[in-house]
């Protein structure tokens, strides 16, 4: 008789802590998307404030060619239980070892493990990479657009962790379902 108590106090604890992490995953989905919308804010005011700074002259659409480019961040997403999306940015042509480029939401565990004449490399890449986009508005480019190109960098990334917490959410979910089914069976 125990034991049955037993087995029904664990599956309920179980069934509990799948909800609480369902609850924690949307809770985050949430907070990422207001995160998102004020960083997006954020970069549409500074390249505003940027083209108002530089002239509509060198900041339009005239400046930007149509022909085709290789996109410098690229989206990986790895399978399992649930997919995980990584984000490799600032990936360009000549790089030469484009995995250095690769940053995740645990990017800090990364660096810390690298040697830091690596991480010096890196920068200077993403650096050289981040100037050679910003070239095409001529030499003397406004600190405004740099900052826009920051904010809109940031919002592809929290919008990789918003793709992460999702997937994590409806995992979460699937397993509540499991426990609801089985109570109706």
């Amino acid at each position: 008789m125990a034991e049955i108590e037993s087995v029904d106090q664990n599956q309920k604890n179980d069934k509990d802590e799948d909800v609480l992490k369902f609850m924690d995953s949307i809770n985050s989905y949430i907070l990422l998307l207001d995160s998102l919308s004020s960083t997006l804010r954020q970069g549409w005011f500074d390249f505003s404030s940027a083209r108002y700074s530089m002239g509509t002259s060198r900041v339009n659409s005239v400046l930007l060619d149509l022909k085709e480019h290789s996109a410098a961040t690229h989206l990986e997403v790895a399978k399992g239980d649930e997919p995980h999306f990584t984000l490799c940015k600032w990936v360009s042509d000549d790089a030469t070892d484009p995995k250095k480029m690769k940053d995740t939401s645990q990017s800090t565990v990364e660096e810390d493990s690298s040697p830091s004449g690596s991480l010096i490399s890196v920068d200077n890449q993403v650096r050289k990479e981040r100037s050679k986009s910003l070239a095409v508005f001529g030499a003397f480019v406004s600190p405004k657009l740099g900052a826009a190109q920051l904010s809109f960098e940031t919002a592809l990334e929290k919008l990789v962790e918003i793709a992460n917490v999702r997937a994590s959410m409806l995992h979460a979910f699937e397993q509540v379902q499991e426990h609801i089914d089985g109570v109706e069976d």
